[in-house]
């Protein structure tokens, strides 16, 4: 069984088991968290969409950890002008592993 569901601005297809990186989430390392934003859940065989979540569906995980990417650097200068700036820049996450889909 898979469901595909949207967080972050994203969308994510998930099945039990699976460890995904998300954008950061307001929620503890160990605790639960539930995906109420369900677009599809399928089996083998058949499929349901929602218009546009399906109705009574959720996924459930356990956050693992809440942490930062890796380094990016910001490079942004103007030709000719003499005018530069570097920066760096960690985006946060959520690493989740999916233990339940519902619907």
């Amino acid at each position: 069984m898979y469901a595909v569901i949207v967080t972050g601005g994203k969308q994510y297809r998930v099945q039990k088991g699976d460890v995904i990186y998300v954008e950061k989430l307001d929620a503890e390392a160990e605790s639960t968290y539930t995906f109420d934003q369900v677009l599809a859940v399928g089996e083998e065989g058949s499929v349901k969409f929602g218009a546009p979540t399906v109705a009574g569906a959720s996924v459930s995980g356990k956050v693992l950890k809440n942490g930062k990417g890796k380094k990016i650097t910001v490079f942004t200068y103007r030709a000719k002008k003499g005018s530069k700036r570097k920066m760096g820049h960690r985006q946060p996450f959520t690493k989740v592993e999916i233990t339940e889909i519902n619907g």
